[in-house]
């Protein structure tokens, strides 16, 4: 198996086809299906299915994604161990994150690296849990890894580089404000009798609701929502408050909703996770800007 075949599928999977990719790789299309079989017959199974003009990855091919990218940034780590003595000129980085962590502090570190860096691609997917995290970097699909959990992330083998403590904050239903104008913090007995936009089990926003509940607090949660980039729309529309880490309080004050500091406060510890050794230049920067940001 060689490391052309390789980018070829990866070509394939990035560019959600044959024809896409084809034209990115600057190659005829016939050349990259022929190569593409090639691997398939090398492998022995399917790694697509031909659905009309839709190239849908396997069960095998989605096995072979992270292997592959682990292979092909190990090549750009070999070609770049002398031109990186000249800067990072050009590659991608590919950084799979959680929502919360997604907007902060990931929005202020892309913004630096992208300075410093604008020739670099970056490419951003999305986890819901630090386990969908940790396995991302662990099987290569992703070079970096931000996480939000309740305590300190510690996992064998890979590296784990503590961020900042995000404490929860109620963002403040503008329709049924029944706070104090100046009350800059709340305990949480006060939710009892406020509606609720929750996220799913499992985070620890949802957590807390929950433990409220369990104590006797008279929460009602009136949604439950899974894509939490439909929380802020919803608490403007008057839906509910919303219990989020503080990385939601810039982009709440923007569209005009005030927070409060959520009493005893609970934290949502966030950490840049990456592989040990055999980094990129790419990543290699970005972990650096990484630990500039904890020194802010």
């Amino acid at each position: 198996m060689d490391t052309r075949k390789l980018k070829y599928f990866l070509a394939v999977v990035d560019h959600d086809g044959f024809n896409r990719a084809a034209e990115h790789l600057l190659i005829a299309q016939p050349s990259l299906s022929q190569t593409i079989a090639s691997l398939e017959k090398e492998v022995g199974v399917p790694l697509f299915h031909r659905i009309g003009r839709r190239a849908v990855l396997s069960e095998a091919g989605k096995e072979l994604v992270g292997p592959a990218r682990l292979v092909m940034r190990d090549l750009d780590a070999a070609q770049s161990a002398v031109q990186s003595l000249r800067g990072i000129r050009s590659g991608r980085l590919d950084i799979i994150t959680m929502p919360s962590p997604g907007i902060e502090p990931l929005t202020s570190m892309i913004a630096a690296f992208t300075k410093a860096y604008p020739a670099v691609r970056l490419n951003v997917s999305a986890a819901f849990t630090p386990e969908e995290v940790i396995e991302s970097v662990r099987n290569g699909s992703s070079e970096i890894g931000l996480a939000g959990s309740p305590t300190p992330i510690l996992v064998p083998g890979v590296e784990v580089l503590e961020l900042e403590k995000q404490p929860l904050i109620l963002i403040v239903n503008p329709q049924a404000d029944t706070f104090g104008a100046e009350q800059s913090a709340i305990q949480r007995e006060d939710l009892g009798g406020q509606r609720i936009i929750a996220s799913q089990r499992g985070s620890l926003m949802r957590w807390l609701v929950d433990d409220a509940l369990a104590h006797g607090v008279q929460v009602e949660i009136v949604v439950e929502v899974a894509h939490r980039t439909s929380i802020l729309p919803l608490v403007l529309a008057g839906v509910g408050h919303a219990v989020m880490p503080s990385s939601w309080a810039p982009t709440a004050h923007k569209a005009g909703l005030r927070t409060m500091l959520i009493e005893p406060v609970s934290h949502l510890d966030v950490a840049v996770l990456s592989r040990k050794d055999n980094l990129t230049p790419a990543a290699k920067a970005f972990l650096q800007v990484a630990a500039e940001h904890t020194e802010d």
